[in-house]
């Protein structure tokens, strides 16, 4: 529901400034590479050290890079299989980054060894989720559900919650600590609930596939 809407209202934002780096000369797999690049350091340097405030806010800062490369790819009228890969590559480095760091921390200074296997699993899930869609339409399937939880909704949470957890540790606001726990758990949750509905809808596909071959496969022999 994330993916659909938001990307909508932000290409529509972020279509200007897309012609803008296309004029100055910047091709997107140039912003796909320092868009990830930034996520992978505002990750890695700040969370770890319990910093989520600023983290948050330079992820947020490159991890629109995600919607810009493909804007721009649509400006200039053509769009690679190769720059559908690197887009597709660089989101699980970025995903790991984001919830690598969290992990980095709860197994640190956060010490909560519960937070950080709960962590840990929404990385693995996340990117267990994106595979079996990529993994059911490489064999022909059409994989005709999004489940509950996707990518735009994963990040949304984390991130948002995150910065506001944030507010806590930076800025002294009371009150606010527990929300990225919560974050965790509804991204495990339901990062778990959309892994169980695209394996059983993959199920069905390949079922559905595999009986339409073997009918098609009994006709032609009844009709030799």
């Amino acid at each position: 529901m994330l993916n659909k809407y938001a990307r909508a209202f932000f290409t529509r934002v972020l279509t200007p400034f897309a012609a803008f780096l296309l004029r100055k000369g910047v091709t997107p797999d140039m912003v796909t590479l320092v868009g990830t690049a930034g996520v992978v350091a505002g990750a890695l340097a700040f969370y770890p050290r319990g910093e989520f405030f600023w983290g948050t806010v330079v992820i947020t800062l490159f991890v629109f890079s995600d919607l810009i490369d493909g804007n721009m790819a649509r400006q200039m009228g053509r769009s690679s299989r190769w720059g559908a890969f690197l887009d597709s590559t660089l989101d699980r480095v970025a995903d790991g980054a984001v919830f690598g760091g969290l992990a980095m921390w709860y197994a640190g200074k956060g010490d909560n060894l519960v937070l950080c296997a709960v962590t840990i699993f929404c990385l693995a899930s996340g990117q267990v989720v994106s595979y079996t869609k990529a993994r059911g339409e490489a064999i022909g399937l059409k994989v005709a559900v999004n489940g509950l939880v996707e990518r735009s909704e994963r990040l949304v949470i984390t991130l948002v919650l995150c910065g506001f957890a944030g507010f806590h540790r930076t800025f002294g606001v009371p009150g606010i600590q527990w929300v990225l726990p919560i974050a965790l758990w509804v991204v495990a949750v339901g990062s778990l609930i959309t892994l169980i509905q695209r394996v059983v809808t993959v199920r069905r596909e390949a079922a559905e596939a595999d009986a339409a071959e073997h009918r098609e496969a009994v006709g032609h022999g009844s009709k030799a």
